[in-house]
């Protein structure tokens, strides 16, 4: 054999051996990256448990949290600051305000801005003109009765038409009309405003023959008012509760008053379940009709606490005269103890807990990346002996 021959040899040689080597060495890979793989669930496994470790104190704690907080107000509810101990009514009626009164006209005194400017409408623009147009004509037909009599006038007169007259009899009623129709469309667009947003909302529904309520802002309080009877009634139940001159006057009284906040606008929703009523306090200027199938809107503020009755308007069946309604006007803070008595909630009481989970979520998210940080570790450290065994 040649020398070429012999380093062609040898050339082979390295080749084979070369080539060897590189599979050696892949199988070797092979063989450590399986055995690698599994060191990543060990690693993990037992760091897996330390976020449940973690988070299970307080989620152990947050039912104890619930379960004390849903206790806590059924052991302390508080009492309706509207009644007494036995159940009736803690404030009556002040006389001759908010109910009708023997013997007397005109219109009750109002405790709503809006029935205060219906009142000195009625009674500073209205009065005076109707009174004024009375008189001109009683004295207008006292005249003709008197100087066109047949004694006094043997000779009636034929004139037929008097052109000035005319003008004046036309003219006239419409400036005075025109001075009606200004303050009267505005009272109309007052008392037919929307209510702001901060409205508290009472639902009213007209029934034969009593009236329910609802506050869907405060808990979805329920409230059913049925008049109260006489105490010798013969209808009344034995052991019944009867009227007394707390609950207010004789056919107006009711066993639960429907209560607002005073100085608060009030949003009144009207409707009814079976026949057409109408919804009316006369010391609010409020009067609404309750149609089935139909919801009518009107709003009021209550400048003065007290009691104020009404009764149904729209003749509505055989017991139509025995619907009574009974508001009872306190101060905000009344108002918010009264709602808690019911079992419902006050509109801003609600807001925070329902941003609650929004603040807890940024406290939880360090948890969530302490528990990343064992896996995201041990990836980092197959990678590094991947990289080794390269």
């Amino acid at each position: 054999m040649g020398y070429n021959d012999k380093m062609r040899m040898h050339g082979l040689k390295a080749i084979v051996l070369a080539a060897g080597l590189a599979l050696a060495g892949g199988m070797a890979q092979a063989q450590t990256a399986p055995a690698a793989a599994p060191s990543v669930p060990a690693a993990e496994a037992p760091k897996a448990p330390a976020p449940v470790a973690v988070e299970s104190p307080a989620a152990a704690a947050a039912p104890a949290a619930a379960t004390t907080e849903t206790a806590a107000p059924a052991a302390a509810t508080p009492a309706d600051p509207t009644l007494n101990p036995d159940g009736t009514h803690k404030n009556g009626p002040t006389p001759g305000i908010g109910q009708p009164v023997d013997k007397h006209i005109g219109i009750q005194p109002q405790v709503t801005k809006l029935g205060e400017s219906a009142a000195h409408f009625h009674n500073w623009i209205l009065l005076p003109i109707i009174t004024i147009i009375s008189v001109f004509v009683l004295i207008l037909l006292g005249w003709t009765i008197l100087r066109y009599r047949r004694k006094a006038n043997p000779n009636p007169s034929k004139t037929s038409h008097n052109t000035l007259i005319e003008i004046i009899w036309t003219v006239v009623p419409v400036l005075i009309l025109a001075v009606i129709a200004w303050p009267s469309i505005s009272l109309l667009a007052k008392q037919f405003k929307p209510a702001p947003d901060n409205a508290v909302t009472i639902k009213a529904i007209g029934n034969q023959w009593y009236w329910s309520y609802e506050y869907p802002d405060h808990g979805a309080i329920s409230i059913t008012a049925n008049m109260l009877k006489e105490k010798g009634d013969p209808t009344l139940a034995k052991g019944a509760r009867y009227r007394t001159d707390v609950d207010g006057p004789r056919l107006l009284a009711a066993d639960n008053r429907i209560v607002v906040p005073v100085g608060t606008p009030i949003r009144l929703i009207a409707t009814a379940n079976d026949v057409i009523h109408s919804w009316a306090i006369p010391a609010f200027w409020i009067k609404i009709d309750a149609v089935p199938g139909r919801l009518n809107e009107t709003s009021f503020i209550v400048d003065k606490p007290g009691v104020y009755f009404g009764q149904c308007s729209e003749l509505c069946g055989a017991r139509h005269a025995y619907m009574p309604i009974v508001v009872e006007a306190v101060e905000p803070a009344v108002f918010a103890q009264w709602v808690a008595a019911k079992g419902g909630k006050m509109p801003e009481a609600a807001k925070p807990a329902a941003a609650a989970p929004a603040a807890v979520a940024p406290a939880a998210a360090p948890a969530g990346n302490t528990a990343e940080t064992p896996a995201d570790n041990a990836a980092e450290a197959a990678a590094t002996t991947n990289q080794a065994d390269q």
